[in-house]
């Protein structure tokens, strides 16, 4: 039997079947998503290894090859955000088993949450294995569509305006990436993108400026991110963690693809320079705007809004023509995707740190966080952990990630940029000290008591984020794989 071909349908395949299990068996959605994430787990990370031994597994969808089929690819770097969103989502659903379960298994999260983040993984998946135009639309409108009915799930006023807002932007952008993808097909018929390499060129530009721009506003790129933290910070905890950890990649991951895969991005280095100011724009107003914000869950999806940033910084060094087809350009390429990586895991554990704030004290107001470290110093633990991730302090995967960046900048002769990954580093420790201070901080009248209205958290929930905490860190210590699997600039 075929086991890599095997593992790669299955990573599809599991997470929408679940979908619809859970549609149609709905009181029982957590044990289906349970079964489901250790199927799915696996598959993705026995891709992992299939593809490290032998190298990109290819599957032509029935029989057919492009560009009458559709084909997907599970390369090196597939795998990784494969198996990284194998792991976030596995951690979500056991986190997120007790809270949905306690509304009750006939409640409306009951119905929704489950077929919703299912679908949610399913399409992520999908993306991340896919080459052709098309296809990645599809996926993407899964994603989008799935994600805004998460942000909505509880039905309150200030989750549905924010929901409505995300459906504004994600629609704009996905009329914006259709339009580039007709223009596109029009004029070479084709809309694989291995295909498309070979073809494309400057008469082009509107097409992949269309495509881009489409991408850029479903990523939350300055200055389109103000529907982000919203969304994010109203959504339940859970939903928060998957869609700050995961969506936005995939959005991103269809732009490095379009551009490292396909596009003429040697020949467009004004627009790549453009680009990459923006994710300094990103970067510098994200963290100022977290700085200010007196939540811990706005905090953290601004500081989502800061580190999308850093993702940009590869177009203009990759474009270079310093570092065109040299180590620089392999760096900016590694640096991405290791920052990508691990903002996913340090961000979802965050996010289920908040969550569990939640819990115990009721809210996630800073000033009245006094005593939480002290009643849940496991939580802050985890949240220190991801804390160290982004800010990019050894031995953590974000080190990696902004060391790998700083060198390219010097290798291209643009110094300016590694500014960038280094003053985001401080201002990302400025911010979050503050929630660590907050909770560290001891009650005014007694130095031993509990926060007001504390409800004891048990022990395994609070593991749970320490999981992907630990991850994020992992990914910096032991780096050779994913070094390997990810190799040099497409």
């Amino acid at each position: 039997m075929n086991w890599p071909l095997i593992a790669l349908v299955l990573t599809i395949s599991l997470p929408l079947l679940g979908a619809l299990l859970a549609v149609a068996s709905a009181r029982f959605g957590d044990w289906i998503a349970g079964v489901i994430a250790v199927g799915t787990l696996a598959a993705a990370i026995g891709l992992l290894f299939f593809v490290n031994a032998q190298g990109a597994v290819t599957l032509a969808v029935g029989g057919w090859a492009p560009p009458l089929g559709i084909q997907l690819i599970a390369d090196g770097t597939a795998t990784l955000f494969l198996s990284t969103t194998a792991l976030i989502m596995t951690i979500v659903a056991l986190f997120s088993a007790r809270s949905i379960l306690r509304r009750g298994r006939n409640s409306r999260e009951m119905h929704l949450f489950w077929p919703l983040l299912l679908l949610l993984w399913g399409a992520l998946n999908a993306i991340f294995v896919s080459r052709d135009l098309f296809n990645l639309y599809v996926g993407l409108e899964l994603v989008s569509l799935a994600s805004v009915a998460l942000v909505a799930i509880e039905g309150s006023r200030r989750t549905l305006a924010a929901a409505l807002r995300y459906l504004l932007f994600a629609l704009t952008g996905s009329l914006l990436y259709l339009l580039g993808a007709v223009l596109l097909y029009t004029a070479h018929g084709t809309l694989d993108l291995g295909l498309l390499a070979a073809q494309l060129g400057p008469d082009d530009g509107l097409a992949l400026a269309a495509i881009t721009a489409g991408l850029i506003v479903k990523t939350a790129l300055f200055p389109f991110h103000v529907w982000l933290p919203p969304a994010h910070a109203g959504a339940p905890t859970p939903a928060s963690a998957v869609l700050s950890a995961l969506v936005p990649k995939a959005s991103l991951y269809i732009l490095l693809r379009v551009w490292f895969d396909a596009g003429p991005i040697e020949t467009a280095s004004v627009a790549m320079t453009f680009l990459g100011a923006l994710g300094a724009v990103a970067v510098l107003h994200g963290s100022l705007m977290a700085l200010r914000q007196q939540r811990l869950k706005l905090i953290i999806a601004y500081s989502t809004c800061a580190q999308i940033g850093y993702l940009f910084v590869i177009f203009p060094l990759a474009a270079a023509p310093a570092v065109i087809g040299t180590t620089g350009a392999d760096a900016a390429w590694q640096g991405t995707v290791f920052q990508a990586l691990s903002h996913a895991l340090a961000k979802a554990a965050m996010f289920l740190c908040a969550g569990l704030i939640i819990e115990a004290v009721g809210h996630d107001r800073l000033d009245r966080l006094a005593g939480t470290a002290r009643a849940m110093p496991m939580t802050m633990f985890a949240f220190g952990l991801a804390a160290i991730s982004l800010m990019g302090l050894p031995p953590s995967g974000g080190f990696i990630a902004k060391y790998l960046l700083v060198n390219a900048a010097f290798d291209a002769g643009a110094p300016l940029w590694s500014m960038v990954v280094l003053i985001g580093g401080l201002l990302t420790a400025a911010y979050l000290v503050r929630p660590l201070a907050a909770t560290w901080r001891s009650p005014k009248d007694d130095p031993n008591e509990l926060p007001p209205g504390f409800v004891d958290v048990a022990r395994r929930r609070q593991l749970l984020p320490m999981i992907l905490a630990l991850a994020s860190l992992a990914l910096g210590l032991f780096s050779l794989l994913p070094v390997t699997l990810m190799g040099g600039r497409p």
